[in-house]
């Protein structure tokens, strides 16, 4: 079996150890303190409990540490800058350099450096689509359009969002909201998730790419309850994604509940705009 197809394989998982599964912990909970707790004093202990999780894994298990050194890059790169929505021409030039190295550069380590693809972003599973595949796809957009105003609007957490009234901002709106979306996948899911599942079984690999996932997408703006949201969708990504193997059909699931997502903000800010939500503009 090939060594990007066993990443997904837990029969090859050793077993689950407190040795391993400590570093792993730290690593995802310093992604609270450099996402979830950005404007806060304690964000600099981030660091330094990176530092610490990849020093114990570097003693413990050396292979998870590499994995782990990779995860921490990226997330570092991404904490360099904020990532509080901003359609500035300017902070989309920042954010698309910062996200894209974040990807590039563990997946040019894991190429170059360890000589291995475990990092890959299969877009073709070579799989037909199953029934509940296809229903999923139907479902998430009424779900995102049933559920999201709700939240946005009765929360406040829409004014999160820039507010969008010209062609050109709702057209970067659009652009940023599905850009995101997209790196979410590539980091979160193929980068951090196949990472893990070197070390862990499916369950335990996808909550702590959840923790690191969900504490970012608050700092992006999903604040009040939005974690009642984000952490089944996290979840539920990377469960779809050990099902299907496949890359595009996650990422089509998250674009479609982006569009839903960009068209509540749009709602939001422009009363009258779009009246196809059952809950009405601020």
């Amino acid at each position: 079996m090939p060594a990007a197809d066993r990443a997904l394989a837990p029969a090859d998982v050793p077993p689950l150890t407190a040795a391993r599964l400590l570093p792993a912990i730290g690593v995802a909970l310093s992604a609270v303190l450099l996402f979830g707790l950005y404007d806060q004093p304690v964000r600099p202990g981030g660091y330094l409990l990176l530092v610490v999780s990849l020093g114990a894994a570097f003693v413990l298990d050396r292979p998870l540490f590499q994995d782990l050194l990779l995860i921490a890059i990226g997330i570092t790169i991404v904490s360099l800058v904020s990532v509080e929505a901003d359609i500035s021409y300017l902070n989309i030039l920042v954010l698309g350099t910062v996200f894209t190295l974040a990807v590039l550069v563990p997946f040019l380590i894991d190429r170059l450096v360890y000589r291995r693809r475990t990092i890959r972003f299969p877009w073709r599973s070579g799989q037909k689509w199953e029934p509940w595949e296809r229903s999923y796809l139907i479902s998430v957009p009424f779900l995102g359009w049933l559920i999201l105003p709700f939240y946005f609007i009765t929360s406040g957490v829409y004014l999160n969002w820039p507010a969008v009234e010209a062609p050109d901002e709702i057209a970067r709106l659009f652009v940023g909201v599905n850009a995101v979306g997209t790196w979410d996948e590539l980091f979160f899911i193929c980068t951090c998730y196949a990472l893990l599942l070197r070390h862990f079984r499916p369950l335990v690999a996808n909550i702590l790419q959840a923790i690191i996932f969900v504490s970012f997408l608050w700092e992006l703006g999903y604040q009040a309850w939005g974690p009642a949201l984000t952490i089944p969708f996290a979840l539920l990504q990377g469960f779809i994604f050990t099902r299907t193997r496949s890359l595009t059909f996650v990422l089509i699931v998250h674009l479609l509940f982006d569009l839903a997502v960009f068209l509540v903000i749009v709602h939001a800010h422009n009363p009258g705009l779009l009246p196809i939500f059952l809950v009405p503009s601020p």
